[in-house]
């Protein structure tokens, strides 16, 4: 059975830092693109960052660059998104994607 499973999310003050991570099973990671995904209240899905299956390239959205890094873990089957500098419109359910399989979501929820 295919499964991704989020966590890391939490409550942080501004200018904190989280780090999610989205474990798989069921399939191996090695061979996909993984993306982060995000969903802020009464808005759409957006894309926040993923990273290539082969040579390991990254893409972030601009709202995300300088501050968010995803990296990948294959011997883990994990995938991870290091978020620094967290703003409060960084407030959101995250998402992790491999082609149509979508994990639980994680709540990132930035405020003072």
């Amino acid at each position: 059975q295919v499964q991704l499973v989020e966590s890391g999310g939490g409550l942080v003050q501004p200018g904190g830092s989280l780090r999610l991570s989205c474990a798989a099973s069921g399939f191996t990671l090695d061979y996909y693109a993984i993306g982060w995904f995000r969903q802020a209240p009464g808005k759409e899905r957006e894309g926040v960052s993923c990273i290539s299956s082969s040579d390991g390239s990254t893409y972030y959205a601009d709202s995300t660059k300088g501050r968010f890094t995803i990296s990948r873990d294959n011997a883990k089957n994990t995938v991870y998104l290091q978020m620094n500098g967290l703003k409060p419109e960084d407030t959101a359910v995250y998402y992790c994607n491999v082609q149509t399989n979508w994990g639980q979501g994680t709540q990132v929820t930035v405020s003072s």
